[in-house]
């Protein structure tokens, strides 16, 4: 089944869940390919979906994606961390 496309109607309810979820489940497709920089990206796009969503929606978020999401990244793209380098070509 094809993937439906984003009208640029901003996500709301289940689907907000759903694409949050989604986003998520990239980023970690990403990271396990050792994509660092399309992993951050789809971190940081994740993250804020999940920012968003209200206090109930976060706990509808299976807490393996959450765990992934807020801690174990954390370590690796925190605010703490150095900062990717240009490429320089």
């Amino acid at each position: 089944m094809p993937a439906k496309k984003n009208t640029g109607q901003p996500f709301v309810g289940e689907a907000l869940i759903k694409e949050t979820c989604r986003r998520i489940r990239v980023a970690r497709g990403y990271w396990d390919a050792h994509n660092n920089r399309a992993c951050r990206g789809e971190r940081e796009k994740a993250l804020a979906l999940y920012e968003s969503l209200s206090k109930a929606d976060r706990e509808k978020v299976p807490q393996v994606l959450r765990v992934w999401l807020r801690y174990r990244s954390e370590k690796y793209f925190g605010e703490d961390r150095t900062p990717p380098r240009k490429k320089s070509r």
